[in-house]
C-alpha cells in the first residue's frame, strides 16, 4: 500500500495545488455573485441586515428601533462566529484525501462546552433585559399627554374621538377614516372594541396594541414627523378584515386646530357610541364609548355606528 501511496504522488506532483486553487476560485466567484445579488438589488443596511424595518416616526418608535438594531446586530455577530467555526472545522479537521488517519476524535471538552453553553444563557438574558426595560418605557402612562383619542374598533372600520375636542370621526370598509393628530404633543389612545378582537396598527410607530372586548387598553405616543402614514388591523377580525384601513396624519397645531373646527362645522360633535361598548370595573369611568354629548343626539350617535359598523 505505501508503494501505491507513493507512485500517485509520483504521477501527480501538482494535481493537489490545483485542486486547492480551483477551490479557492470557485469560492471567491460565490462571493463576487453574492456581493453583485445585493449590490444590484439596491438594498442597502437596514434592507439586508436589519429585515427593512421602517424608519420610525415617533418618539417612542426610536426606542423600538434602536431594540431590535442592537439585538440584530448582536445576532449578526453570533452567528459570523459561529459559521466561521463551523468552515474552520470542516477544513481543519477534515480527512485528508491521501491519507488513511482519522482526525482526532474528542469526546468532551469541558471548556468548550461551557463557552457554547454560557454564551447562548448571557446572549437570551441580555435580550429579555433590554426587551423588558424598552416595553416598560413605551408603554408607560404618563400625564404629559395634550390630546386624549378613543379609538373604538368595530367590524369592518374605525371610529376616532376625540375627547378634549369633543368631536369624533368615522369611517367605513370603502371610506377610510383620518386620524388626526399635532407634531411633537404626546397623544393618549384608549383602545375599546364593541365586538371581536381588533389591533391597531400604525407600521411606521413600530408599535401595536389590541382592541379587546371588555377591556380598555391604553398608550400613548408622540408623533414627530409631519406626514400622512397607513394604518391597518393587525388581528384577523373576519371577512373584511383586509378593509379595515385608515391613515394618519400628522400636521402642525394650528392644521389640527382647524379640523376639529371642521368637524365641528359639518356636525360630528360628541362622541360616537355604538350602544355595545361596555367596560365595567374599569378605575374613573366605565372605558368604553360615552353617552354623546354636545350636540349629538343619543339616537344620531347611535345610528352612525351602526351603519358604520355593520
Amino acid at each position: 500500500m505505501g508503494s501505491t501511496r507513493s507512485a500517485a504522488h509520483a504521477t501527480d506532483p501538482v494535481g493537489a495545488p490545483d485542486r486547492a486553487r480551483r477551490r479557492r476560485r470557485l469560492f471567491a466567484t460565490a462571493l463576487g455573485a453574492g456581493a453583485v445579488l445585493l449590490t444590484s438589488t439596491g438594498c442597502g443596511v437596514r434592507e439586508v441586515f436589519f429585515l427593512n424595518i421602517p424608519e420610525p416616526t415617533t418618539k417612542e418608535g426610536a426606542i423600538t428601533f434602536d431594540l431590535w438594531r442592537g439585538s440584530w446586530t448582536a445576532l449578526w455577530i453570533v452567528g459570523a462566529l459561529v459559521w466561521g467555526l463551523i468552515i474552520f472545522a470542516i477544513i481543519a479537521y477534515r480527512k485528508r484525501r491521501n491519507s488513511d488517519t482519522m482526525p482526532v476524535q474528542t469526546r468532551y471538552n469541558i471548556p468548550l462546552e461551557v463557552l457554547y453553553t454560557a454564551t447562548p444563557l448571557i446572549l437570551i438574558m441580555g435580550l429579555f433585559f433590554f426587551t423588558a426595560r424598552d416595553q416598560a418605557e413605551i408603554t408607560k402612562l404618563t400625564d404629559e399627554s395634550t390630546q386624549t383619542v378613543q379609538v373604538v374598533g368595530m367590524r369592518w372600520s374605525w371610529t376616532f374621538n376625540y375627547r378634549d375636542s369633543d368631536v369624533y370621526d368615522v369611517g367605513t370598509p370603502d371610506l377610510h377614516p383620518t386620524l388626526w393628530l399635532p407634531v411633537d404633543e404626546k397623544v393618549r389612545f384608549e383602545l375599546v372594541s364593541p365586538d371581536v378582537a381588533h389591533s391597531f396598527w400604525v407600521p411606521t410607530w413600530l408599535f401595536k396594541m389590541d382592541l379587546i372586548p371588555g377591556k380598555l387598553n391604553q398608550f400613548e405616543v408622540t408623533p414627530d414627523t409631519v406626514g400622512t402614514f397607513a394604518g391597518r388591523c393587525a388581528e384577523l377580525c373576519g371577512v373584511d378584515h383586509s378593509r379595515m384601513l385608515f391613515n394618519v396624519k400628522v400636521v402642525s397645531r394650528a392644521d389640527f386646530e382647524a379640523h376639529m373646527a371642521e368637524l365641528k362645522a359639518i356636525g360630528q360633535t360628541g362622541q360616537i357610541n355604538t350602544g355595545r361598548v361596555n367596560i365595567g370595573g374599569v378605575t374613573g369611568g366605565n372605558g368604553g364609548a360615552p353617552e354623546p354629548s354636545g350636540s349629538s343626539s343619543g339616537s344620531s350617535s347611535g345610528s352612525s355606528s351602526e351603519g358604520a359598523s355593520s
